[in-house]
C-alpha cells in the first residue's frame, strides 16, 4: 500500500472514527426515500415479505404456518385459499410483526426499511472485521467505503426482502468463523455457526460459501481438520433447512415453483448469460462502468488475501452458473454478492494506487503519491456517480394509484373483506389494500363463488367497466373505482 494511503487510512486510535464516519453516512444514504410504499423496484417481491408480516400483526404470530394475502394459484399452480407463503423462515417477519403489536403506531412499512438499514449496518461493521482479519485497516474500510455508498447496495439495503439480514448473517458467519479460527474459542464456533443455520434459513444460497470456508481452515489453522467439530459445523448448519424444507412440504400451495431458477430458457453460458451477468449487472448497474479498470489489479498480488478472494468468487462462480436463470432475470439475486464485491473493488483500487504511484515514479514525476491518490479517489467518485445514474431510477414510486385506491381500501372495506386487485399478478397492490385475494382478474363468477367480496382496479378496462354495470359501485375516481361484488345492480 502507497505511503499516502498509509498517512490518510492508518491503523491507529483515529480507525474506529473512520469507520464510525462511514458507517454513518451509509445509513444515512440508506434513509432516501424510507418513507415511499412498497410500489418501487422490485415491489412485487416487497409485497409477498411484507404481506406475511401484515398478516402475522393482523392475525397472531405463528412461525410455522406464515400466510400472506394472496390466495391464487399463480406462484405454486395450486389453488391457495389459505395464502400460505413457504418459503424463508419468517423469523424476521414475526420479529418485526412482534414490535408492531408492541407499538401499533408503528407503520409496518417504513418499520420493515428501517430494520433492514440497520441489518446493513451490522454488515459493515461484520464486513470490516472479516477484511481486517484477512488483510489491513485501509482494506477494511475501503471495503465498507464500497458497501456503503455503492447506489446498488444502498438501494438492495433499505427494502424488505430477506437479503439484508442474509448479507448480516452471512458475513457475521465468516467474520467469527476467522476468529475460531485464530482464537479456537468455541464461543467463536458456535456464534459463526448459529449465523450460519439463520442464513440458511433465509436463503439456501449460503451454500456456495463452502470454498470460502475450506480457504479459510487451510489459510488460518490446517489442524482443525484433524477435529470433528470442523466436519460437524457444515453438517449443523444445513438440519434445520432441511427440516423448515420438509416441514413446508405439507403446504405445496404455499411453495413457488422454484424449477425456473436454474436454466428454465436455456440461457446458462450463453453469450446473453454472460452479457446480463458480467456486463449489464456486475459491471455497469454495480460496477458503474469504470470497476473492471482497478478489478483487474488483484492479481498482481498473490497473497493469502487473494487465495481467499478467489475461493468466494469460485462459490459465486458456482452459484451464477447454476441459478442461470434466476440471477439473469431478477439482479436482487446478485445482492449477496455485495461483500465480496466490495472486497474485491477494495483490494484492486489499493493495488492499482501502488502500480500508479510506481509508475510515475519511474517518470519522475513530483507529486507522484498525491497524484496516484487523487486518481484513485476520483475513480472512486466516478464508479459510484455513474451506477447512481443506472440505479436511481429503482427508487421511484410509478404506480400511486395503488397506494391512494390501496388507502381508500382500508377506509371503505371491512377487515374480513376478499378483494380482486388486478396488476397482471404482481401483489403490490393486493398488499396495498392489505386485504386477501387476488392480485388478477379474469374468471370474476369463480373468484366470487371462493369468497371474493369486493373488485378494486386502476384501469378502465373492458372488465372493470362490465362489473360496473353488474354490481353497486362503492367509490370511483379519475384514478380507481372500488366495487361491491357482493350488491348486484337491478337492471330491469
Amino acid at each position: 500500500m502507497n505511503l499516502s494511503f498509509k498517512k490518510i487510512i492508518k491503523y491507529s486510535k483515529n480507525s474506529k472514527v473512520q469507520l464510525a464516519v462511514i458507517i454513518l453516512l451509509g445509513f444515512i444514504f440508506r434513509l432516501y426515500r424510507i418513507g415511499n410504499p412498497l410500489l418501487d423496484w422490485h415491489a412485487f417481491r416487497q409485497a409477498d415479505t411484507a404481506s406475511v408480516t401484515q398478516r402475522y400483526v393482523d392475525e397472531g404470530i405463528n412461525l410455522l404456518q406464515p400466510k400472506y394475502h394472496d390466495l391464487s394459484n399463480i406462484q405454486s399452480g395450486l389453488e391457495n385459499p389459505e395464502g400460505y407463503r413457504m418459503v424463508e423462515f419468517p423469523i424476521i417477519n414475526g420479529l418485526i410483526a412482534f414490535i408492531i403489536r408492541v407499538l401499533p403506531q408503528a407503520d409496518l412499512e417504513l418499520t420493515s426499511r428501517f430494520f433492514s438499514i440497520l441489518a446493513s449496518v451490522g454488515t459493515m461493521i461484520f464486513l470490516y472485521k472479516f477484511v481486517r482479519q484477512l488483510s489491513n485497516h485501509a482494506n477494511a474500510v475501503i471495503s465498507v467505503a464500497f458497501f456503503s455508498f455503492l447506489p446498488f447496495s444502498i438501494y438492495y439495503s433499505r427494502v424488505v426482502l430477506p437479503e439484508p439480514y442474509l448479507l448480516l448473517f452471512s458475513t457475521a458467519s465468516l467474520s467469527l468463523f476467522i476468529s475460531y479460527l485464530k482464537t479456537e474459542k468455541i464461543k467463536y464456533w458456535w456464534f459463526s455457526l448459529i449465523f450460519l443455520i439463520l442464513s440458511f434459513l433465509l436463503k439456501p444460497f449460503v451454500a456456495f460459501f463452502a470454498p470460502v470456508y475450506l480457504t479459510l481452515i487451510l489459510v488460518f489453522n490446517k489442524e482443525l481438520l484433524k477435529k470433528i467439530s470442523t466436519y460437524l459445523f457444515p453438517i449443523i448448519a444445513i438440519i434445520p433447512f432441511f427440516l423448515w424444507r420438509r416441514w413446508i412440504s405439507n403446504f405445496p400451495e404455499g411453495i413457488p415453483a422454484s424449477d425456473w431458477l436454474f436454466n428454465s430458457d436455456g440461457i446458462r453460458l450463453r453469450p446473453a448469460w454472460f452479457r446480463w451477468i458480467f456486463w449489464e449487472r456486475l459491471t455497469v448497474l454495480i460496477g458503474g462502468f469504470v470497476a473492471p479498470i482497478y478489478t483487474v489489479f488483484n492479481i498482481r498480488k498473490i497473497n493469502r488475501d487473494f487465495y481467499i478472494l478467489a475461493s468466494w468468487w469460485l462459490g459465486f462462480l458456482m452459484y451464477l452458473v447454476l441459478i442461470a436463470t434466476g440471477n439473469v432475470r431478477h439482479d436482487y439475486y446478485q445482492v449477496i454478492m455485495l461483500p465480496c464485491i466490495s472486497y474485491t473493488f477494495s483490494r484492486g483500487i489499493l493495488l492499482m494506487n501502488v502500480f500508479i504511484n510506481s509508475y510515475l515514479k519511474k517518470k519522475k514525476v513530483k507529486y507522484r503519491k498525491y497524484i496516484s491518490l487523487i486518481i484513485c479517489i476520483i475513480i472512486f467518485f466516478i464508479t459510484v456517480f455513474l451506477s447512481w445514474i443506472k440505479v436511481r431510477g429503482y427508487f421511484n414510486v410509478n404506480n400511486w394509484e395503488y397506494q391512494k385506491a390501496g388507502v381508500e381500501a382500508n377506509l371503505l372495506l371491512p377487515k374480513e373483506a376478499v378483494v380482486i386487485a388486478p396488476a397482471n399478478g404482481d401483489t403490490l397492490f393486493l398488499f396495498q389494500t392489505k386485504r386477501s385475494g387476488w392480485p388478477i382478474g379474469y374468471y370474476i363468477p369463480q373468484k366470487i363463488e371462493a369468497g371474493a367480496t369486493h373488485y378494486i382496479s386502476v384501469n378502465t378496462d373492458k372488465e372493470t367497466q362490465e362489473l360496473e354495470t353488474k354490481f353497486h359501485t362503492i367509490k370511483k375516481t379519475d384514478e380507481f373505482v372500488i366495487i361491491d361484488l357482493t350488491k348486484p345492480r337491478d337492471n330491469k
